[in-house]
């Protein structure tokens, strides 16, 4: 017994235990890294402190790895304390990416897909994901809307897609597709990595609904080791840093004695006052009433953990920001709770679920009606800056009324109230709960095939709750509605059900083949009611007197739609020693928004990638670590049209269609205001994408290339339909028209410096994107769009964007400006008025209205007569490139980030310079930009601005037409790193960040507390 057992316990006394330390070059310890022993299973990883223990035999090599930084071999010696010090590599190819069911090495892609480098990500302060996207990826556009608080960014990836239909990218959260990004409800602290998904080789996996792209988010979750607290905060203020620049006293009094003489002589100058008295009158300008520094501040908080069985996190967040609009801000109060426990050897089954409850408040800065002297920042800025002197006003304090008593004097469409006292007085707020849940099991059934079932439910509570009381524009006495306010909620709910079976085979060790299936089925149920009231009788009452009005002067809204979707996949992937990269999927997506017969969609892609760094006659090019060319095609769908657009459509709620009979009471009538379409089908995008991807000098040094041609066919249109068709004003869904976007991505990521005392990491990317419309609608060869802009009723009829066959998406179109009509272009006639020459052009006005000073057009066709026929292509919105520039540096405990974003040669419409530089309305209360006191006048012949009341017809044109080029300062983040007693103390680092993003300021003092005192990523 003895002998048989003596070898054992002379092994096992061979063993012993070794610890140590992970730190990163900065002396930060590194939480979740990998220790292993070469050539064993032996494993362990480090906790919150960097430190590990494991068991491990005289004389083996402990491999020490972590995402993001160089593997590190550490050969075991007599010593039982190892103090190891990884370094950060750029784009390392070992970074693990999400790429739709499964994850992959990034050195095995096959198809395009980009990473946000979520270190520098973590550094702006933000409170969405949406908001810190710009200039991170190569090929993603990021577009604010409105600005105002709690608005999510509009995100296009490789150009749009669709015409006529939205173009934003389809959203998978933690394994979860939806249309919608649910940025409010998610916490940036929570998110682990946001991986992109552009050419259709790698959306094809997501078959009907991937064709403008995916983009992955995968939340945080519990890691091995002892559980972690830890606190990320911040406080910021942001303000406007420069205001609009208006007439002041002087300026605006002069403008009125040129655009009404009346008006000027008998309120301005009355009592003998002059024009020169207004020199010194004090300006009022109400954007200082209005704007407001604004505060932002956020706070994380989250609890993580496990052990080999079961993983942990717990995490919360509180976002308040108030706008620099007064009364305007977001809330946001959000929790996450994730699990994930192995049960035995074979079983693992997980649950992730996030509630957040959103409030946004305030009055809407957008145009919310078709007027435009509705709207919050056109009452601001026309805001007269002074009263008269001594005329009928001159007692009257403007910052005090609500109705300024000159709008009397001269309407033209002026539905203006004191927007100080609209703001205070009106409630408008927005209160969102949401709910998502994921739940998975999986199950392997033999070594090398999984079985995973997975369902989730995204539920939404939209409650809008809206009141305007007598001190409103829109409930003042002025406005027929009266007080008014309404009720509405919008439940929405999204459920998923997903079962895969994935199989994984290696042999021979060169040979790996991955194939899963998958079946999946989507339902979408949403629904809207509104109670909402005019002339209520108590407005003290609030909303909860809106049930007191009169019976005839309320309304409901009751509605409900939904959409249901079954899909099935298949996708293998092979490799032959990582050197020979083969991927091919296939699709099948069937859709309730389609009627029998076009309800499947079939969306295949194959993509194949060759490392010839791995070839022998790349052996001895030492400087080149790995280099990869991938080619891929596919085929992806887009459905987004409405629930039931293949079937005609219905409006009962008209009472101008209702009828009676034989005088008895009225009965509901329908008209009929679209025409179904049993043809309609899914829209497909196909797209070839050929990339380069290179790494040098052992990966310091990162290059990747993207060059693709992305056609989008069967066009989801919403057309004009033909009045053959007997439906007054029909449009309806048909799949026609064909668009083409084609372009270059390159993105380069380099460690120029890492020392011990200085460190410089850089990233820096840029896209180059065009598209051309292929072919429209049958004998279509354009379509305008953008008609009843919120200007004037005079430009209701008027469309400032088209779209041509042969030419890019969306440009703008109208007259081209061609300055100031000067005296020379006039014939003096007897009674010493002035008569345009025969020989030149007019401006779409009578040859015999158009005066000296008036505004001028280039007459492109030659007739003399400047009308629609000249209305050109004048701009296009669409940049020539855009990019972003990211740098981190670090030296000693000190660390800058510095992100740079910029778009180039897209130009936009300053819709502003219609109303506010002697624009179309001619009103004489209507105050201007500072920029049009140098407009045209007998004594200054001005040919960049036209004289007062010299505009002439409504018209776009290209005056306004700006360059939308810029580069933006997005992030700026210094922060240090405690040591000494202080990091003792308080177990972490206590930091001040200077942030620098455009139009904002943000100065955030931040304590961050943590139980393990890691430096916290935030």
């Amino acid at each position: 017994m003895w002998i048989l057992l003596f070898p054992l316990f002379l092994f096992a006394q061979q063993k012993k235990t070794v610890s140590g330390t992970v730190k990163a070059k900065d002396g930060t310890p590194l939480p979740g890294v990998t220790v292993m022993v070469k050539n064993e299973k032996t494993g362990a990883h480090t906790d919150g402190n960097g430190r590990f223990t494991i068991s491990v035999n005289p004389g083996a090599t402990l491999v020490f790895s972590f995402v993001g930084f160089g593997k590190i071999e550490q050969p075991v010696d007599n010593r039982t304390e190892y103090n190891v010090q990884m370094s950060e590599q750029a784009g390392t190819l070992n970074d693990v990416v999400v790429v739709g069911y499964a994850t992959q090495q990034r050195k095995d892609l096959t198809g395009a897909v980009g990473s946000v480098n979520m270190k520098d990500f973590a550094k702006a302060p933000v409170k969405s994901f949406d908001e810190a996207l710009a200039g991170r990826v190569a090929g993603v556009a990021v577009a604010s809307n409105d600005g105002q608080p709690g608005s999510i960014s509009n995100i296009v990836i490789r150009g749009a897609g669709s015409i006529t239909q939205d173009n934003s990218p389809l959203y998978v959260i933690d394994g979860f597709p939806t249309e919608s990004s649910n940025a409010n409800a998610i916490s940036p602290g929570d998110i682990e990595s946001i991986d992109v998904l552009k050419d259709a080789s790698a959306t094809a996996i997501y078959g009907a609904r991937g064709s403008n792209g995916v983009i992955l988010i995968t939340t945080k979750k519990g890691k091995t080791g002892a559980p972690q607290v830890t606190y990320n905060g911040y406080y910021g203020w942001q303000q406007v840093p420069n205001k609009i620049p208006l007439m002041n006293a002087y300026e605006f009094v002069q403008y009125v004695g040129d655009v009404n003489p009346s008006i000027y002589d008998s309120v301005y100058l009355a009592g003998g006052a002059k024009l020169e008295d207004y020199r010194n009158k004090e300006s009022i300008d109400m954007q200082d009433f209005v704007y407001r520094v604004g505060q932002n501040q956020n706070h994380d908080i989250a609890v993580r953990g496990g052990n080999d069985k079961t993983r942990y996190s717990l995490s919360g967040n509180f976002n308040n920001q108030k706008g620099i609009i007064i009364n305007g801000g977001f809330k946001r109060y959000q929790g996450r709770f994730s699990l994930d426990q192995t049960v035995n050897s074979k079983l693992k089954v997980g649950i992730n679920a996030n509630y957040a409850y959103n409030e946004t408040y305030g009055i809407p800065v957008s145009a919310t009606n078709f007027y435009a002297s509705a709207t919050t920042l056109y009452s601001v800025w026309g805001f007269r800056p002074t009263t008269s002197i001594a005329g009928r006003d001159s007692s009257v304090n403007l910052v005090d009324e609500f109705y300024d008593p000159g709008n009397e004097l001269a309407n033209n469409q002026d539905y203006r109230v004191n927007p100080l006292q609209n703001i205070q007085n009106q409630y408008t707020m927005n209160k969102v709960n949401n709910l998502f849940a994921n739940a998975y099991a999986e199950y392997a059934i033999t070594n090398g095939l999984t079985l995973r079932i997975a369902g989730g439910i995204n539920t939404v509570n939209t409650e809008i709750n809206i009141f305007n009381n007598s001190k409103t524009q829109s409930g003042s006495k002025w406005n027929a509605n009266g007080v008014n306010g309404s009720v509405e909620t919008k439940p929405t709910s999204l459920w998923r059900s997903e079962n895969s079976l994935t199989y994984r085979k290696s042999w021979n060790k060169l040979h790996n083949l991955t194939v899963l299936g998958v079946l999946e089925a989507q339902g979408y149920k949403n629904s809207q009611r509104r109670f909402s009231a005019n002339q209520i009788p108590n407005e003290d009452l609030g909303l909860d007197g809106i049930d007191l009005a009169a019976p005839a002067n309320t309304s409901l809204l009751s509605l409900s739609s939904g959409w249901t979707m079954a899909s099935g996949a298949l996708r293998v992937n092979y490799d032959y020693n990582s050197k020979y990269l083969f991927s091919a999927s296939v699709r099948a997506d069937g859709s309730s928004k389609f009627a029998a017969g076009n309800k499947w969609g079939y969306f295949p892609s194959a993509s194949a990638a060759w490392r010839f760094s791995s070839e022998e006659f790349m052996k001895n090019v030492s400087f080149i670590s790995d280099a990869k060319i991938r080619l891929g095609y596919g085929a992806s769908g887009n459905n987004r049209v409405g629930d039931f657009a293949y079937l005609s459509q219905l409006q009962l709620t008209s009472n101008q269609y209702w009828y009676s009979v034989g005088n008895g009471p009225l009965s509901i009538g329908s008209v009929m205001i679209s025409s179904g379409n049993a043809d309609l089908r899914w829209e497909t995008n196909e797209q070839t994408n050929i990339g380069l991807d290179m790494a040098f000098l052992k990966n310091r040094l990162t290059l990747t290339v993207d060059a693709y041609l992305r056609t989008t066919k069967d066009l989801l249109l919403n057309a004009a339909l033909p009045y053959a068709h007997g439906i007054e004003s029909a449009q309806g869904f048909k799949n026609v028209g064909q668009l083409q976007n084609k372009g270059l991505e390159i993105t380069v990521a380099g460690v120029i410096a890492d020392t011990r005392e200085f460190g410089w990491n850089s990233s820096f990317n840029i896209s180059f994107n065009n598209n051309k419309i292929q072919s429209l609608a049958e004998g279509q060869q354009s379509i305008l769009s953008g008609s009843g802009t919120f200007f004037n009723t005079t430009y209701s009829g008027l469309f400032p964007y088209i779209s041509v066959i042969g030419r890019p998406l969306g440009e703008m179109y109208g007259l081209v400006f061609d300055g100031v009509y000067q005296y020379s272009d006039f014939d003096v006639m007897p009674n010493n008025t002035y008569l345009l020459k025969p020989d030149v052009p007019t401006n779409g006005a009578a040859r015999n209205a158009i005066r000296p000073g008036d505004i001028k057009y280039k007459d492109l066709n030659g007739d003399l007569q400047v009308n629609n026929q000249d209305y050109t292509i004048i701009g296009s919105g669409l940049p020539k490139h855009t990019g972003g520039f990211s740098n981190d540096f670090r030296y000693r405990n000190f660390d800058l980030n510095v992100l740079l974003q910029w778009s180039y040669g897209n130009d936009i419409i300053n819709a502003n310079r219609y109303v506010f530089e002697g624009g179309i309305v001619n009103n004489p209360n209507l105050n201007q930009f500072a920029s049009y006191a140098k407009r045209w006048t007998p004594t200054n012949p001005s040919n960049a601005m036209f004289r007062a009341g010299g505009m002439g017809n409504a018209a776009y044109s290209s005056r306004v037409i700006e360059d939308g080029s810029y580069l933006k300062l997005r992030t700026v983040s210094p922060g240090v790193q405690c040591a000494g007693r202080i990091a003792e103390t308080c177990e972490d680092k206590e930091c001040a960040y200077l942030r620098c993003c455009p139009k904002h300021l943000y100065m955030d003092e931040v304590l961050r507390y943590g139980s393990r005192g890691e430096r916290q990523a935030w």
